[in-house]
């Protein structure tokens, strides 16, 4: 009997929880049958899966009140979570660490990045057997996905079941958790095969596609994590010799839609606001190509009047704390905190309002975000809350080079760090760091505070700096809260998983 594989929008979406031994992975929805020994003999069909894989990148970023963007930016001091006191709890609990290993949000996440990872696995293993003449661009295309899925677990949980087959059998499902070294190695692998196959940026076929500097970035970020900065210089040097990236001239315009997919931005989820969304077609729980998160983190209308600031109103979640307006004050940083935040004083006299609600909104502290905020050029009708098309991005070219200062730091290239520092702050209209040693570090430390605000990077930089309990303690943080827990249906279906090796504290 042949064996079949289903095929949906843009790919074969696997759609189950890639490390244990649910059935969920025979729960999809078939568009056609085609048959399994014909499939991936053409560049076509192999694009298709690839779409398919960065399809599920877009969805885990931007999954209901279940993504990656808020796992990632709601610890730490950047952001609170907003909206009404007992809104999403889920959300609020990982705000204030208070969260346990049945969180929803912590749980869609895991589930989303191994549905990634058992795509890409899939293309990988059947191109590696196949035919297809051009079969290694598409695989290096596959493993650097892969490679940054698992990047991201191993930041967010730490030691992770490591997946690079796909399963035969049920019994195959189960895995236990690999050491972050070995997931580290792993990554490292398949970035060097992404490097070596992945065309340069000026030869990418679209624009939200990887480019081997953006590999090449993401390696460097791998050794960074790792403390091999000799390694990391190395990277970072390669992908700013090869000028194919630059900082847009003005901070404010990184976030507007002319510029995305633009010299600033080395990975990029596209989404659209073509879709013609409406209340009875949005695909709640499933993978709409609109941005919802531009709507949930837009500022409440039943609290905040911001049509003066040419802001459309939203659903309230992810504030700003005061420390990181108090942070810009503190560094004279005009610039940035203009393009990120506005105080509730600057909103007032530019003609908005603030009404708080009876209920109380949650950990408001005199601040509306500006980043990544709901504007009416970015959405489309029937309705306007649906159809957000902003664009995460995810790696900035800011970012690589306050990632190479720091390794050049730490390498005892005190010069070059100052270099690259002082590139993003002439941007910013601050003055040139000189100094080194210790007080360079703190000035590195600072600029990435106050760049890369609500861009989900804050609180995993003070984790691996060792300045977690310093920067949080007063804000409920323990070392426990270092990594998410493993989610507790994981540990259930995946009887490798010992509850015992559960994160300390879990």
């Amino acid at each position: 009997m042949k064996k079949y594989i289903k095929i949906i929008v843009l790919g074969v979406l696997i759609i189950f929880n890639y490390t244990s031994c649910s059935n969920d992975f025979t729960e999809v929805d078939p568009i056609g049958l085609i048959n399994e020994d014909d499939f991936l003999t053409t560049d076509d069909e192999a694009e298709s899966v690839i779409y398919g894989i960065y399809d599920l990148m877009a969805w885990n970023y931007n999954r209901d009140w279940q993504s990656a963007y808020f796992l990632k930016i709601l610890p730490g001091d950047i952001a609170n979570a907003g909206s009404t006191i007992g809104d999403q709890p889920a959300l609020q609990q990982i705000d204030d660490f208070t969260h346990v290993a049945d969180n929803p949000a912590i749980t869609g996440v895991w589930e989303g990045f191994y549905k990634t990872i058992g795509l890409a696995n899939v293309l990988i293993e059947k191109l590696e057997v196949s035919n297809l003449a051009s079969k290694d661009k598409f695989i290096a295309e596959a493993k650097f996905l892969r490679a940054y899925s698992y990047l991201e677990l191993v930041t967010l949980f730490g030691d992770v079941p490591l997946r690079i087959t796909t399963p035969q059998s049920i019994s195959e499902f189960g895995l236990a958790r690999s050491p972050k070294s070995d997931v580290y190695i792993q990554i490292e692998n398949d970035l060097a095969v992404a490097i070596s196959g992945l065309p340069s940026r000026s030869s990418v076929a679209q624009p939200f596609r990887i480019s081997k500097e953006a590999a090449q970035a993401v390696l460097g970020k791998v050794y960074l994590f790792q403390k091999k900065y000799d390694l990391a210089s190395i990277e970072f040097g390669k992908v700013i010799s090869s000028q194919a990236f630059d900082l847009e001239p003005n901070f404010a315009d990184v976030w507007k839609s002319s510029t995305e997919n633009g010299m600033e931005s080395l990975i990029e989820l596209n989404y659209v606001s073509t879709e013609k969304y409406d209340w009875g077609n949005f695909p709640w729980g499933g993978r709409p190509e609109s941005n919802i998160h531009a709507q949930l983190m837009g500022p409440r209308g039943d609290a905040f009047d911001v049509a003066a600031i040419g802001v459309a109103n939203g659903w309230g979640f992810n504030l700003p704390t005061s420390k990181i307006g108090q942070a810009y004050i503190n560094a004279g940083d005009v610039v940035r905190k203009n393009a990120t935040l506005i105080s509730e004083t600057d909103l007032i006299t530019a003609g908005g309002s603030v009404t708080l609600l009876d209920t109380g909104i949650h950990d408001y502290e005199g601040y509306v975000r500006l980043k990544y905020v709901t504007r009416t050029e970015d959405t489309a009708g029937p309705i306007n809350e649906l159809n957000y098309g902003i664009n995460w991005r995810l790696l900035r070219y800011a970012d690589v080079l306050l990632m190479a200062a720091e390794a050049y730091h730490k390498n005892n290239e005190d010069g070059k760090a100052q270099i690259e520092l002082n590139k993003v702050r002439f941007r910013a209209g601050l003055p040139n760091v000189t100094a080194t040693g210790p007080e360079l570090f703190n000035a590195i430390v600072l600029e990435r505070q106050l760049e890369l605000a609500f861009e989900g990077q804050r609180f995993w930089d003070l984790v691996r700096w060792g300045l977690a309990d310093a920067e949080l303690s007063s804000l409920g943080y323990t070392s426990k809260n270092q990594v998410f827990p493993i989610p507790s249906n994981e540990i259930s279906r995946n009887v490798l998983i010992n509850p015992e090796d559960q994160n300390p504290g879990y």
